[in-house]
């Protein structure tokens, strides 16, 4: 038996419920070239109700590429912050090389991403190298193009797995939809390479320990007012539950195929239940799209 999910044609009647929100960027708040209709509008209701707000994106980028790439899609610079991503995260323990994971490995680091996600090699005492056979550690960003699948880099993984490399992969997530096209992203990868019988560390979500930076944002803010938005069953919502806050499920997103969502993005209810009970997550609503 399935509980049904209270559908809600926006937020609004839920930010008097809440203090603090943890909002998804891909997905939610743009589709990684452009804000979605209604975004700004929304952001600027909850700093107009006095509601505290962290955007916590999987983006293998530092948090300040994360808020210029949206202020270069439309948002307001005072909206587009605080962030805290991924990336940020990665660099930050590339930066310390404290953890016994990594700690007594050389710094040789081979790099599988795009050219713009080499912002996390900024101020760090890393080597990069150009063949695999040189590292002592893989950091995966993602593939270097977006028509690439994870079949392409089979020869590459195999490699580090046989020369024993670690990967640490600063972007949780399996795929996005980029402009309206599905792609693959380093979680994609990272899956593989444990399948292959690899070592992955993660940085992002659903992992607690990226939501702690979220708490610094939201200091003073109990567990129960803090309410997370975001369309990924696997890595906002579950990552949500794992932490002890609410959810909402924004349906226009990575499940939009899935749920059977039309142009004007809507669906069934049992639709949505069916899909949350068969993940076993309970968000508290779902909604078509960030909107008031």
């Amino acid at each position: 038996m399935t509980t049904e999910i209270t559908y809600l044609p926006g937020i609004a009647d839920l930010v008097p419920e809440y203090d603090g929100f943890v909002l998804d960027l891909w997905g939610v708040l743009h589709d990684g070239t452009s804000l979605y209709p209604g975004v700004a509008d929304t952001m600027g209701h909850l700093a107009a109700a006095g509601k505290s707000f962290v955007m916590l994106t999987n983006a293998p980028r530092r948090a300040w590429a994360v808020s210029e790439q949206m202020v270069g899609m439309g948002m307001p610079e005072a909206l587009s912050h605080p962030v805290v991503s991924s990336g940020e995260a990665t660099w930050r323990e590339l930066l310390a090389w404290s953890d016994p994971w990594y700690a007594d490995l050389g710094r040789r680091c081979y790099h599988i991403g795009p050219a713009r996600d080499e912002n996390l090699f900024d101020g760090l005492d890393i080597e990069r190298v150009e063949a695999l056979e040189n590292a002592d550690i893989i950091l995966n960003t993602g593939p270097w193009h977006d028509d690439e699948r994870v079949a392409d880099y089979e020869g590459r993984m195999s490699t580090g797995v046989r020369h024993g490399l670690p990967m640490i992969c600063a972007n949780p997530d399996l795929q996005v939809i980029r402009g309206g096209k599905r792609i693959i992203c380093a979680g994609a990868l990272g899956r593989r390479y444990e399948e292959l019988g690899g070592k992955v560390r993660y940085f992002g979500k659903p992992h607690a320990s990226i939501y702690e930076n979220c708490f610094e944002y939201l200091s003073g803010v109990g567990r129960r007012r803090i309410l997370a938005i975001g369309d990924s069953l696997r890595t906002d919502i579950a990552g949500a539950s794992a932490v002890g806050i609410d959810s909402v499920l924004v349906i226009g997103g990575i499940h939009a195929e899935e749920l059977g969502v039309t142009n004007d993005a809507t669906c069934g209810p049992h639709e949505i239940a069916r899909l949350c009970a068969r993940e076993g997550l309970s968000p508290v609503a779902a909604v078509p799209a960030f909107v008031w």
